[in-house]
């Protein structure tokens, strides 16, 4: 019986021994190729900026190339899906941002499971939105669009770039925890959203920093408030929406790195040291900044309860709103 039980035992266990050995020794060779970072977004926007600041320092540390591979479409669905059903070996990695968090309640039908198919490795960066305004708009604070929005239920409008893009979100938090009836004028992309709000077709928006500080900066827009917990380095005179009287109020678009399930423990605690380190390099952190985005870095266990409280908050305002995508 003891004999049977021992042989029985190792048939099961050699295997997953087997299986633990093999992913150690290929964590220990790791990286021995270029690896990949799907952005899952166009070249030329704010992801791929990111990821191609990060990308050359990852480089150097892990001494292989590390490649920005590209791949937009379905607000980051395609790229993502790709990363997904990738080996679990650390050579293929997402770059994600904003809709990551938010495409499980616009999109049921994703084709992966994003708390499953993915491992979170760090945060990357953190990206306010600012709250702003025509130049000669009469609001100078938050508090008095909150007052005009009171007085003329449906009135004032705001701009996005489309039903469901982290713009439209930001103002629908916005407006469900100051009660306010807002009227959505969506557009196709943020450019022609800035364009008509600095015309005054509009009212007011949640913009990206990245996007609109250089506006601010040349009086083309004006700023009430960032969303973020603190006031934004580049706006040190510029309350934040929480301090402005709706407490808790705070909305970040974010980027941060994925890899697919079962990538080594190893491997991603590797790479989120390494990015960790990465950001806190004087250099890096210049070229971050100078974009909008203060850097972030995390360990892995940090992101995973990042993301699930993002994916959380933004499942009650989509609910809430009754939001649904084009």
């Amino acid at each position: 019986m003891h004999k049977k039980f021992v042989a029985k035992w190792l048939m099961v266990s050699l295997p997953l021994f087997g299986a633990t050995v093999t992913a150690n020794a290929n964590a220990a060779g790791y990286p021995d190729h270029p690896i990949r970072l799907v952005v899952p977004y166009p070249a030329g926007g704010a992801a791929d900026t990111v990821a191609r600041i990060l990308a050359a320092p990852l480089g150097a540390k892990l001494g292989q190339t590390v490649v920005v591979d590209n791949r937009p479409g379905a607000s980051g669905v395609i790229g993502a899906g790709a990363v997904a059903k990738a080996a679990a070996d650390g050579y293929t990695l997402l770059l994600d941002a904003t809709a990551h968090s938010v495409n499980p309640s616009l999109q049921p039908r994703l084709p992966y499971d994003t708390s499953k198919d993915f491992v979170p490795v760090s945060l990357v960066v953190l990206v306010p939105n600012l709250l702003v305004v025509p130049p000669n708009s009469p609001f100078n604070k938050p508090q008095d669009l909150i007052a005009a929005a009171r007085a003329k239920p449906g009135k004032l409008s705001y701009a996005s770039a489309g039903p469901g893009t982290a713009q439209h979100l930001a103002a629908a938090l916005f407006s469900q925890q100051s009660g306010l009836n807002l009227l959505h004028v969506p557009y196709k992309g943020g450019a022609p959203a800035l364009s008509d709000l600095m015309g005054g077709q509009v009212d007011l928006m949640f913009s990206n920093m990245a996007a609109s500080y250089p506006l601010v900066k040349g009086q083309k827009l004006k700023v009430l408030a960032t969303t973020g917990t603190k006031r934004a380095p580049a706006l040190p005179d510029t309350p934040t929406v929480a301090e402005s009287g709706l407490a808790g109020y705070q909305v970040y678009e974010w980027n941060g790195i994925f890899a697919p399930a079962g990538t080594p423990p190893a491997i991603v605690d590797r790479l989120s040291t390494l990015v960790r380190q990465i950001l806190q390099s004087p250099e890096v952190r210049q070229r971050l900044l100078a974009i909008g985005a203060e850097p972030a870095g995390s360990t892995p266990a940090e992101f995973k309860r990042f993301v699930d409280g993002e994916t959380a908050k933004w499942a009650r305002v989509i609910k809430d709103g009754s939001i649904k995508p084009e």
